[in-house]
């Protein structure tokens, strides 16, 4: 996963929420960990102080079986809920969430256009990026044909563990334009394409799975290169190790806001998310972990030192380009087996 995360039983959350004192004002639940630990800092306590409105928090693992079970049987107790981009889609699709009045959040002309959703506004972005390390490699990569190139680039690659962001990345470094990579994903001859990039490069490939793997194995001299979510890299930069990204080709995706459906304190739901969207807030989550603010106004806030590593940085986001969660809604189980069998041959 992208994030750390110190993820209490569902159950204990839900009976933060239920337990939650008769003047609580919104229930709020996220993910949890280093994450939760900053959105308290810059969305909770400053919220209830302005609005006299307290915030009870909980977490949970992005299961989605609770708000369907609550909403289902019409007794929601949860007023806001952060939810990752699929579960977002399938969920709206089956009117778990309320579909959202922008007049009550902002006008979303002023948000990166992909945090704009029916039922959900992003609250931030995170990467999947190209990273190396500068200690080790004296000559910087430049984009995903540097990655396949090893003649020019000698060692191992890392790379997830998965058909997400891995065909995508093949397929860049076989000159598809980052806004062809999707169509191309969605045809056959697209498909074979990526996998007889991957048949090339397999012999140096290190599979990671989980998003700690990438920064250690790099600064161990494991791999000379490797995807990687951005948080993780700006951790292990904090740590001294001299880690760099390459932000060309890179692919972001966000977290969302949602309200379940029959949430009971609607008014308050849409305050929070209103004060969670707004450029200061954003920008203080943003200094305290590396993710990038949706409200296209929280950058120039910012520490130019601190908004430079974020996804969001406009010079980041060239030749940068949103994952598209329809695809991969639509298409991810079969490419997913595919891979599976790939990878096991």
């Amino acid at each position: 996963m992208k994030r750390t995360r110190l993820v209490l039983p569902l159950a204990a959350a839900c009976l933060v929420a239920a337990g939650a004192p008769a003047h609580a004002d919104v229930t709020v639940i996220s993910f949890g960990g280093a994450t939760q630990a900053a959105q308290k800092k810059a969305y909770y306590d400053p919220f209830a102080a302005e609005r006299g409105v307290q915030v009870i928090a909980g977490e949970y693992n992005g299961e989605m079986a609770r708000i369907t079970a609550m909403v289902q049987a019409g007794n929601v107790t949860w007023d806001v809920v952060e939810v990752e981009s699929p579960e977002l889609v399938r969920g709206c699709e089956e009117g778990l969430f309320e579909k959202l009045d922008y007049s009550k959040i902002g006008k979303p002309a002023d948000f990166v256009p992909e945090a704009v959703t029916e039922c959900g506004i992003g609250t931030f972005v995170w990467s999947t990026a190209l990273a190396y390390n500068a200690d080790t490699l004296k000559e910087a990569p430049g984009s995903w044909a540097d990655f396949w190139d090893v003649a020019r680039f000698p060692g191992k690659r890392g790379l997830r563990k998965g058909a997400k962001y891995t065909l995508e990345f093949a397929l860049l470094s076989d000159g598809v334009a980052p806004q062809d990579v999707y169509r191309e994903l969605a045809s056959p001859a697209g498909v074979a394409r990526a996998f007889a990039r991957l048949d090339q490069l397999k012999p140096h490939i290190v599979w990671w799975e989980a998003g700690a793997q990438p920064p250690q194995l790099l600064a161990s001299g494991d791999l000379v290169m490797s995807s990687v979510y951005n948080g993780r890299i700006a951790a292990a930069r904090r740590e001294g190790r001299n880690l760099q990204i390459v932000w060309n080709g890179s692919i972001y995706d966000f977290d969302y806001w949602a309200i379940p459906k029959g949430s009971p304190n609607l008014d308050q739901a849409y305050q929070f998310i209103e004060y969670a969207s707004r450029p200061a807030p954003q920008a203080l989550m943003s200094a305290e972990v590396p993710y990038g603010p949706t409200h296209k106004a929280a950058v120039a806030t910012m520490d130019p030192a601190v908004a430079a590593t974020l996804p969001t940085a406009p010079a980041n986001l060239v030749g940068a380009f949103a994952t598209d969660t329809a695809f991969w809604v639509e298409y991810g189980e079969d490419l997913e087996q595919r891979f599976n069998a790939w990878a096991a041959r």
